[in-house]
This record gives C-alpha cells, structure tokens and sequence, in this order.
C-alpha cells in the first residue's frame, strides 16, 4: 500500500525552489515601490514550500517574520538589534520579536 505522503519527483522540487528563489528576489526588487506586494511575494513563496515540503533556506527564513510574515527591509520594516549571542528583528507590522541565534 503507497503512503499518503510520498516524496515528489526531483525535477519538481527543483523547479519549486527556482520558483521561491524568485518570488524572495523580486520582493527585494519591488519593495521600494510596493510593500504589500513584496509581503505577498513572501507569503507565495512559504505556500510553495509548504505545498512541496521544502526547507525554506536560511538566508529566505530571516528574510520575513515568523509572526505575520511581512518582509523585512531593516528601519522601513523592522529594527535590527544585537543582544548576548543573539540577532533580534522587531517587527513594526505586528509588533513582535523574532530572535535568530548567532555564532
């Protein structure tokens, strides 16, 4: 009996994370002009991953909040601190804090 949650083939999964890698460069590219629309970006982006069951890279997990999934464009978006070992956004759209370990 086949398990209701098989791996999806490799070609479609590469072209998922293509697929993610330019929705993460074009909220970049578009914030400046329109916001929601790069917050828009970044939530397609998390339904594809979630869709095809892919790890969304680091470099894109930092890039918006784990809160409300605005993206994060530093003193437009969010204010950026450093505290004992730690990075900490703060997000001006919800208010929260997202805390990202470094070392």
């Amino acid at each position: 009996m086949k398990s209701p949650h098989q791996k999806k083939p490799g070609e479609v999964v590469r072209i998922a994370q293509e697929h993610i890698t330019v929705l993460f460069e074009q909220a970049q590219k578009m914030f400046s002009e329109h916001p929601e629309l790069s917050n828009r970006h970044v939530k397609l982006a998390r339904k594809i991953a979630m869709r095809f069951k892919i790890k969304l890279p680091k470099q894109y997990q930092r890039m918006f909040c784990k809160h409300c999934y605005a993206f994060f464009m530093p003193s437009k978006t969010c204010r950026v601190r450093t505290e004992k070992g730690k990075i900490v956004y703060y997000c001006f759209t919800c208010k929260k804090y997202t805390r990202w370990m470094y070392k």
